[in-house]
Parts: C-alpha cells; structure tokens; sequence
C-alpha cells in the first residue's frame, strides 16, 4: 500500500522488512541500545528460523558485545524458551529475533526484561530514549567477552511445562497428534514435548529452515493441510504453531479448524477446574480486549473475575502478577499460566488441552459443543498511522451512545452482548476489527454498519483474518 511504512516500533519491539526498513545500521544500534540499558550485563538471545536470522542474529551479537554484555545464544527455540531462560540464568534481559506471525520477509527484535517479561511501555520509552540520544555504553577490547552458548535452554522449558501438568493422566490416554509447526521454532522442540507426553505424534512443515509452507499466523486459512492431515491420520487433534511458537490453533479429530479463540478458553477451562478442585480461593482470569466472551462464561462457572487489558502481551502478563491472575492471554491462541511463567508460551496450551481431555474423556469436537456458542470474525484493513486515527476517532464519535472502551482503539459493546473493537496493530501497518455476537447474523450486520461508516474510498476493503 502506497505511503505505508514497514518499520513498526512498540511494545511489540521493534520490525521491519528485511532489506527495506530493517537494516543492518538499525539492528546494531538497537541491540546497542538494549546493551546500554541493561548496563552491560548478561542477555539471552534466541531466534526462529526465518532465512534472516543469521544476518539479524550477528548484528544483535555485534550491537551487545561492543557494550560489555555477556551474551547467551541459545541458537533456534520459541520465544517463551528465551523468556524462561532470562529468568533461570537470573540474566539483566534477553533479545528473542522473531516477526512471530508476519510474513517471511519481515523480521523483530522483542526485548526481555529480567524476569521473563517483555518491557512495558515506559521501559521501551526508556530504551526508544537510549536509540535516539545514540549515546551508547563502549567497551574496550580487552574487556569484551565470547559468546556463550546454551544447549540445555530446550530441555529446561519442556521440563518447566511438564512439572505442572498431570503427565500420567495424560500419558494413558496416548493421544494420536498432529502437529504443524510451519517450518519454525516450534520444530526444534514440539515433537519431542509431545512425545514426552505419551503422545503419538505425527508432524508436518516441521524442518527449521524459515522457508514457511504457509503464512505463519496459526487462523483458519492457513490451517488447511493440517486439517486434511488430522482426517488422514485418523487423529484426536492437531495442533499448529506461528514461527517463533508462543501460539496455538487446535484442529478437532472431525478435521475443523475449531478458531484460536479455543486455546486460551480450553486453557482456563482446565486451569479453573484444577484450582477449583483443589480448594484454592478463586482468582482472576487476564485476558486482553479483544478475546473472546466465552471466557467470561467459562470465569463465571468458577466464580471468578475477568480483567481485561489492552492489547499486546506485555498488558496481560503484568496484570495477572499484579492481580493475581489464576491463568491468561489471549484470543490469538496465546496462553499464560503462571505456574510455569508469565508468557505466551504453546507448550503450555498444548498441555493444558491434552490434560483438559484425558481428565473429561472427551474428544475435542465434543468438548467444544460442551460450551457456550459464540460467532467471531477478525478482519484487517491496511492503512497508514494517519488513517487508523482518523478511522478511531470517527468510530468512536458514531458509536458515542453505547458502553466504550478506549484503552486500546475503540471497544464498543451492545446490551445483547455484542461487541466489536478496532484498533491499530502494533506489529503490523493496519488496523484490526473483531467482531463478536451470539449470531452469525449480528456480527454481519455489525461489520457492515463499521464498514459502511467507515467508506470504501478512503479504506481498502477489510481481508477476513479467521
């Protein structure tokens, strides 16, 4: 789209496309940065498989060993296994090189803070304060250290998940599994994981070499292979990962792709339950803005509150550990649980949903027919910085009637339950729709009273996103 940039600065971290906005000079300066602002102390950093990572990967390296820092590879691993290693090595931070869903060409920087987090928004104020100043911590020569390389950070996450889950309950039912891993970070771990948990796997896209058999964001239509997979295979479930796997689509054993809107409901399903049956006091579920109703639902069965934050993982994981949150995340099929560390993290969700149906004897398809209906489309419209204003501030005058929330674009709800929120996407130069209702046909005619207000002219026409 004309006039769109593909450098996107956020919580998010920092991305671009590769050869374009993401250069070389950009990547050493923000890796320098990082390096100032940790003091020059130890980081972790990791990568997905993306075609981009060496070069990435060197300029990151060259960026934080010219500030002192004592650099930890980890090599190719899923974001959530660099999160738990910052945390293990006790690290100042940790750089994980991943676009996550965008597509092949881009690529990220997501920077960790010492306890496992991505940086809040002051911190990355902080950091964004340290690239632009360009006054960056030096070190000489002699001082400078190797780089250390980490072979156990794999082995150490899939222990961290199994550790709290029901192993032996889920090793009984000896699950027939599909899993896709989109040729990402999730093939150097899953079918091991899997495996470990009785599972008889069968994987598919699963060679790390970053050249995707599909767009990696794990929706509906990119699903197809692993539904026809799951059907021939006569299996229970599929599962598929984006590139850097810290989230999760389920396929039922009827071959549908069930909506990643599933895999945190699922997850806090069983989480719920388990606390439940334990006699703990109930605790809060975090998710963001733009999940699901079923989740409130499912809270409510458990007397439980919902907090929901603005968009971006960051939001959700901060308030669950100040809050207290019992399990979290969000409807793009990311899971958090506490119990093993406050990411997003599709171990953890492929877990939680094999235990979820040992403990109920159950199959997927059924265990979806057991809950509440609700029928959700996400859809996306390209435009600029200036464009996604202009398109919040006018939803937002129209809409000014009903309850709103502007937190994070606009959410505006319904007295039927009906909701739909529009914001500005942080990763990506478009805004984001999704849509939510109890009818097919409600959420239609809510699309169309968004975009008919919105005008075909000035807006490209929205692409269904799942």
């Amino acid at each position: 789209m004309k006039g769109v940039q593909t450098l996107k600065i956020s919580i998010s971290g920092v991305r671009g496309v590769v050869g374009d906005s993401l250069t070389p000079t950009l990547l050493v300066k923000f890796a320098q940065s990082f390096g100032t602002y940790t003091n020059g102390g130890t980081v972790v950093v990791g990568s997905d498989t993306r075609t981009s990572r060496e070069m990435v990967k060197h300029a990151v390296l060259a960026g934080l060993l010219a500030t002192g820092c004592q650099v930890v590879d980890l090599g190719i691993c899923p974001v959530p296994t660099v999160q738990l290693a910052v945390e293990r090595l006790h690290a100042s931070g940790g750089i994980a090189i991943t676009a996550s869903h965008n597509p092949a060409e881009w690529n990220a920087l997501k920077f960790i803070r010492p306890d496992g987090i991505f940086l809040s928004t002051y911190q990355a104020e902080e950091l964004l304060d340290i690239y632009h100043q360009g006054e960056f911590r030096l070190a000489d020569g002699i001082s400078m250290r190797r780089v250390r390389v980490e072979k156990g950070a794999l082995e150490a996450h899939m222990n961290a998940v199994m550790a709290c889950l029901d192993v032996d309950t889920i090793r009984r039912r000896r699950f027939r599994v599909v899993a896709d891993c989109c040729n990402g970070a999730g093939s150097v771990v899953t079918s091991e994981f899997l495996k470990r948990l009785g599972c008889e796997v069968i994987t598919i896209n699963d060679t790390p070499n970053g050249i995707f058999p599909h767009p990696p964001e794990p929706v509906q239509e990119n699903l197809t292979q692993l539904c026809e997979a799951v059907v021939a295979h006569g299996a229970e479930v599929g599962f598929a990962q984006d590139a850097d796997a810290d989230r999760l689509a389920i396929v039922s054993d009827k071959g549908e792709a069930i909506g990643e809107e599933y895999t945190v409901s699922l997850a806090t399903e069983l989480v719920l339950g388990k606390e439940q049956r334990e006699g703990l006091p109930a605790r809060p579920v975090v998710v963001n803005l733009s999940t699901t109703a079923l989740i409130d639902d499912i809270a409510a069965k458990y007397g439980c509150p919902v907090i929901r934050t603005p968009v971006g993982e960051v939001n959700v994981a901060d308030t669950m550990k100040r809050e207290g949150g019992a399990i979290g995340g969000e409807g793009n099929g990311g899971v958090i649980w506490p119990e093993v560390h406050y990411g997003r993290d599709s171990l953890v969700a492929m877990g939680t949903v094999l235990q979820l149906l040992a403990e109920r004897e159950c199959s997927v398809s059924e265990l979806v027919a057991s809950l509440p209906k609700y029928h959700m489309q996400k859809l996306k419209v390209p435009c600029t910085s200036e464009q996604a204003q202009r398109m919040l501030s006018a939803i937002k005058a129209r809409f000014a009637s009903h309850r709103i929330d502007t937190r994070d674009g606009v959410k505006v709800s319904f007295e039927d339950g009906s909701w739909f929120h529009v914001r500005a996407s942080r990763t990506e130069p478009l805004v984001r729709l999704v849509v939510e209702a109890k009818t097919e046909k409600r959420v239609n005619e809510l699309i169309e009273s968004v975009q008919e207000y919105l005008g075909a002219e000035e807006f490209a026409k929205p692409t269904f996103a799942g």
